[in-house]
């Protein structure tokens, strides 16, 4: 019987019937990097090094040298990475099930909210409505907040750092417990990037979205990109992240599968 379904799985994908969309941003020099203020430590922007390319250096082989934060470009969470999700068993990327890599999601489109407001900020009263729509958000599934804020091309408006800080939407401090609680969700996703409001500093509890989520052993992912490309529910998430022992995180080349 798995054989079966997997062979079908196989025959759609190859038959277009199942597309793939791709909600990872590239990784290069410019990739917008997180700026925290200045008494913190800092994430390495992302770096590539030639080590050869056909030549001297090794004449039939062409491969670089890479470094960066593990919270560089689209990228995901575990539960390591904030202090509440510390003493989980299995919360870094390296030991969390590989089963939990696969999910669905549900798509939040609030892209009209945020072109009025960059600091809008999603509620557990506009889930409610969604779900009216759509029917409720279940368990397993990862919260995505369409905000077409990856259309920002540029790393300056993508990060929107103003004499105040950072002006991004996000998860209210309400929605986060919600989510977590009330609807057992695996994870949340945005576009920004992280996953926190810009101004969530300034919030109770502040950064709630990294507290709260991790808190619950939940995950998270930011920077996704193409969130317009997916339907409000249906969708798989592909979500692997890099194996790196005791990892908080790390860049994810995030996948979403829609039958069409």
């Amino acid at each position: 019987m798995s054989t079966n379904v997997l062979n079908q799985f196989a025959r759609a994908l190859s038959s277009g019937a199942i597309r793939v969309v791709d909600l990872s941003q590239p990784l290069e020099a410019g990739t917008a990097v997180i700026q925290l203020p200045p008494e913190f430590g800092k994430s390495w922007p992302f770096r590539l090094e030639e080590i050869s390319k056909y030549d001297s250096r090794g004449p039939a082989w062409y491969w670089n040298n890479f470094s960066c934060g593990e919270h560089t470009g689209t990228h995901f969470d575990a539960p390591i990475h904030w202090v509440t999700g510390k003493d989980y068993a299995n919360n870094a990327t390296d030991t969390i099930s590989v089963e939990k890599f696969f999910a669905p999601a549900c798509v939040i489109d609030v892209s009209r909210e945020v072109a009025a407001d960059p600091d809008f900020l999603l509620t557990p009263k506009h889930i409610v409505e969604w779900e009216q729509k759509h029917g409720r958000v279940e368990a397993g599934s990862w919260v995505l907040m369409r905000t077409d804020w990856s259309k920002r091309k540029d790393a300056a408006a993508f990060l929107n750092i103003k004499e105040d800080g950072a002006h991004v939407p996000g998860p209210h401090p309400e929605l986060v417990p919600f989510l977590a609680k009330e609807r057992d969700v695996i994870g949340w996703g945005s576009e920004g990037v992280g996953t926190d409001a810009g101004q969530a500093f300034r919030f109770e509890p502040p950064f709630p979205c990294h507290s709260g989520m991790h808190g619950s052993n939940k995950f998270g992912l930011a920077s996704l990109t193409n969130l317009d490309q997916l339907p409000p529910k249906g969708a798989i998430l592909v979500t692997p992240p890099l194996k790196i022992v005791k990892g908080s995180g790390s860049p994810c080349r995030v996948l979403a599968l829609i039958q069409d």
